[in-house]
């Protein structure tokens, strides 16, 4: 079973719907220890990128990729913008002129997109960043590349949640929470959440 490009583009519009639906959600957690934009710069980030969908669509997955990269780049503010960006730029440097992908390639697609936002952010596992929920996804996907494309994405879901929620005992060590020291312990992190809201959208848009 692979992935499409045109499940790629389902992708995208489907996250879009998530982040407006949760813009509100997003920004709560966000005011409790950032500067109570994210949920707000996600949303208007995935909105322009569902503009820009009908002139890609017909490409390969690596420029409909690139195209979201640079246009979450141009749109969103803060730190998300410049994070966001680098993983779709980065992730589609592995499948330009792809039109499907297996599951290895789309695990190293995804693979090389937090690569970029390591790279660029200088997160580790354990910062409270959304470096955690990837690790959980990453690490799933690559213990389990023998399962059906859907069941070993629905555990990588499972993981993603888990990390996500991990994020909430851990104080943060980068990013505006870092400056509240031992107060950002017991919230959520919005990047962790937005990532883990944008796996569980690709995880929709493969059974589509």
């Amino acid at each position: 079973m692979t992935i499409s490009k045109q499940q790629i583009v389902r992708w995208l519009e489907l996250a879009a719907e998530i982040f407006k639906e949760q813009q509100d959600f997003l920004t709560d957690l966000d005011r409790e220890i950032g500067d109570a934009d994210h949920g707000l710069n996600m949303n208007r980030g995935f909105q322009k990128v569902q503009e820009k969908l009908p002139g890609v669509a017909d490409k390969d997955i690596g420029t409909i990729m690139k195209t979201t990269g640079m246009t979450l780049l141009s749109s969103i503010g803060g730190a998300s913008g410049p994070l966001y960006g680098t993983f779709f730029i980065r992730s589609a440097t592995s499948v330009m002129a792809k039109e499907e992908l297996n599951l290895a390639e789309l695990t190293q697609m995804l693979q090389n997109g937090v690569d970029g936002i390591v790279q660029r952010g200088k997160a580790e596992v354990g910062d409270k960043t959304m470096v955690d929920t990837w690790h959980g996804i990453l690490e799933s996907l690559n213990q389990d590349q023998e399962s059906s494309l859907f069941d070993t994405l629905d555990k990588a879901v499972a993981e993603a949640e888990k990390a996500m929620k991990g994020t909430i005992p851990l104080q943060a060590k980068k990013g505006r929470a870092s400056y509240l020291g031992e107060r950002s312990i017991g919230h959520q992190d919005p990047g962790a959440t937005s990532t883990y809201l944008l796996f569980s959208a690709l995880r929709s848009a493969a059974v589509q």
